[in-house]
């Protein structure tokens, strides 16, 4: 129950507050329902208004009024009698004392259950109030994972009491607004409920907003004669056309709400009047090629706008809807949008999810919008059981998915994937599968090789380039922007810096208990479960993480571990006895200095640094003087026999200044078997340029290698490594 819906006690009212909203009701569901299933909802009417009897809203009113409106915006979308029996029962279990068990005995377990769902979480204690708000919004996902009504229930709940959010308090009203236009109505958009989405918009718009509200409706009521005299005008001479034609069909007005110009507005920087000089026009058909037929005689009859044209019929967004959308010059000389589609995606773009409850034996319109939002559903579901991240971590994410602006993309097969605007081939890659995702190597758009982290545009067809050996990275984070793929690299990452830093941390400490003639086999283990405790750590491996993360120095533990727990004065030299060998696998702690980007073959070192763990680099930097003076922060390192991966080099590279020269730079090294992950113009004038490459190689050799077929180019006058 919503903020807006709180029950305060009152003196009893009569067990039936409001028979005629009821029988209102029962007269809407006759409409779709067999008279025993309106029964059973007029029984779940009677079992809550004597659960709430005594209990008024804010407004006032019998608080069996909210639920019951509930169901009546329920009855609009056609649902089955279970959804409307929860709908009315829906605030019970958390406000009365009717017990579950009475409920189940009465309606079954599946409107007790879609009851329990709906319900929120009782009085928890949160670090704050947008916590305790994003805790509640994730149990709803959960809920909505194991049954799509419950969303229904909790959207016709919202919109009750937006309806009826004036009694609230100003501040708990814009609050109850801001979460209406940020989460709520971006969910009934999502799952392709359009009618409910509006509705929402305008609410929250209204009570966030009220005085540019009023500005807009206002004019929007004032709307001139002529404009409205011109809308006739085109609407009769569609109408015609399409009579001409031979088409069966209906043309509906369609008309901008506040919330709608408002946020074009603001998109687009237009002005009131520019925004609201543009009409609007729905063509409903029987069959699909008449709407292609509609199109081509409207058409004929206007001017089509260039680059307008849509075809969300052959390409469907990712909530289902389908039409056709056009934009044509009137005579008038205004721009007239027209949507063109059939009677039932009609009722899939009005009712979204809903219109599979309205047609059940239908294989079209209303079950593919259910499997497409069950689909969003459990990609979302699959994020929360893999990420350990906190609730706000989780609704921040969903907002990513509820706010898309999508582009539509093909697979190799055929297949045709919605992902929001700026998605890249990585977020491609995981929008596919979770496990091409983590083993992603590069990208073929449109037969072409691209980066990973190049932005895909519609009607492209990409296919991902997988290696076993390949695994995220850190700095993947930085350019995807869907949930699935950002939650997937986060978890993979973290489980792949524990284990490495218990290697790590592990290799360290016996390195300095080796210092002082010790193994960590040969400390007693009653001293180490002491250390343990006395540190707070719950195991070994979390002590030897905190080790390699930089957050324990190796050198004081060994000593602890070897003196009764006392930490003694450093041993001199204990850190410098013998080198840690690394291969390039630990790099889920260990990472390599940007400012020297060491390679395999060069001479190295390391140095501790709290919260990122070891840091490598070469011995000749700059920056290793200063680090020297932390000694107990340097590691002995050296390179092991065998070494994993491929490491980051920079080259520079002075070049003549003409067309073509950077491609020849780019095929040298890619025909020495690099990867070209960055370029940048340093210098330019009218002869020379300067070009600075970074690239992936195996080793210095491999740099060696690379850096001989660039310098026999004839254009290049230089190649060194920075």
């Amino acid at each position: 129950m919503s903020a807006s819906a709180a029950p305060a006690q009152a003196a009893p009212t009569a067990p039936d507050p409001c028979p005629e909203l009821v029988d209102a009701l029962a007269l809407k569901l006759a409409d779709h329902l067999p008279p025993e299933q309106v029964a059973r909802v007029r029984a779940a009417y009677r079992m809550g208004a004597r659960a709430h009897d005594g209990q008024v809203r804010k407004s006032g009113e019998a608080y069996i009024t909210h639920p019951v409106a509930v169901a009546g915006i329920l009855a609009e979308l056609r649902v089955d009698a279970e959804t409307l029996c929860a709908a009315i029962l829906h605030d019970t279990l958390e406000d009365t004392p009717l017990p579950r068990a009475e409920i189940v005995q009465a309606f079954g377990e599946p409107v007790a259950g879609l009851v329990d769902a709906v319900t929120k979480l009782d009085k928890l204690h949160f670090a704050s109030r947008q916590e305790a708000a994003a805790e509640s919004f994730r149990k709803m996902m959960l809920a909505m994972a194991t049954d799509l009504r419950v969303i229904l229930i909790k959207l016709a709940d919202r919109l009750h009491n937006m309806r009826t959010l004036d009694a609230m308090a100003a501040e708990p009203r814009r609050r109850i607004a801001r979460e209406t236009l940020e989460i709520y109505a971006p969910i009934a958009q999502r799952l392709g409920m359009n009618k409910i989405k509006a509705e929402l918009q305008d609410l929250g718009f209204k009570a966030l907003y009220p005085r540019r509200y009023a500005v807009i409706a206002k004019r929007l009521a004032s709307q001139p004669v002529m404009r409205r005299e011109a809308m006739a005008t085109i609407e009769a001479q569609i109408a015609q056309r399409l009579a001409l034609e031979g088409l069966s069909f209906r043309i509906v007005w369609r008309v901008k709400s506040p919330w709608s110009i408002y946020a074009k507005m603001r998109q687009e920087h237009k002005t009131l009047e520019q925004v609201l000089d543009v009409f609007g026009f729905r063509i409903v058909v029987q069959r699909v090629m008449q709407c292609y037929h509609a199109l081509g005689a409207v058409h004929a009859l206007y001017k089509p706008l260039e680059a307008r044209f849509r075809d969300f019929i052959a390409i469907p967004k990712a909530n289902g809807y389908q039409s056709l959308h056009t934009v044509l010059f009137s005579a008038h000389g205004s721009p007239v949008e027209v949507q063109i589609r059939t009677e039932e995606m009609d009722l899939v773009a009005e009712r979204g999810i809903a219109a599979h409850w309205a047609y059940k034996t239908s294989a079209s319109g209303g079950s593919n919008a259910q499997t497409r939002a069950q689909d969003w559903i459990r990609n979302l579901m699959s994020s929360e059981q893999t990420a350990a991240s906190s609730s706000l971590e989780f609704i921040e994410n969903v907002k990513v998915d509820l706010f898309p602006a999508e582009v539509y993309l093909f697979t190799p097969k055929g297949d045709i994937l919605a992902l929001p605007r700026n998605a890249t081939a990585l977020d491609f890659a995981y929008a596919v599968h979770t496990g091409i995702g983590d083993h992603a190597v590069t990208a073929r758009v449109d037969k072409k090789l691209v980066p990973l982290h190049t932005r895909l545009e519609s009607g492209q067809s990409v296919e991902i380039v997988t290696a076993p050996s390949a695994a995220p990275r850190p700095q993947w984070l930085e350019f995807v922007v869907t949930s699935k793929a950002r939650t997937a690299i986060r978890s993979n990452l973290k489980k792949l810096q524990h284990e490495d830093a218990v290697s790590l941390g592990h290799r360290m400490l016996d390195r300095a208990l080796g210092s002082l003639d010790a193994s960590l086999e040969r400390v007693p283990p009653q001293r180490i479960e002491n250390f343990l405790a006395e540190h707070r750590y719950p195991r070994l491996e979390a002590l030897l993480s905190d080790i390699a993360l930089g957050n324990r120095m190796p050198v004081q533990v060994a000593q602890a571990l070897t003196s009764d727990g006392r930490t003694g004065a450093a041993v001199p030299g204990a850190h410098l006895t013998e080198r840690l060998l690394i291969n390039g696998s630990e790099r889920g702690v260990l990472s390599f200095a940007t400012c020297c980007h060491p390679l395999p073959g060069d001479a190295i070192m390391g140095y501790l640094s709290a919260g990122k763990g070891v840091v490598v680099h070469r011995r000749d930097c700059p920056n290793v003087e200063s680090f020297e003076r932390l000694p107990e922060r340097c590691l002995v390192m050296d390179w092991d026999r065998e070494v994993k991966g491929d490491f980051m080099a920079v080259l520079r590279v002075e070049v003549d200044n003409r067309p073509g020269v950077l491609a020849q730079v780019a095929a040298a090294i890619a025909e020495s078997d690099s990867n070209i992950d960055s370029v940048e113009y340093r210098e330019r004038d009218v002869n020379l340029s300067i070009m600075v490459f970074g690239i992936e190689v195996r080793d210095v050799e491999h740099l060696a290698e690379v850096m001989r077929r660039v310098r026999r180019l004839q254009v290049v006058h230089l190649v060194r490594r920075l």
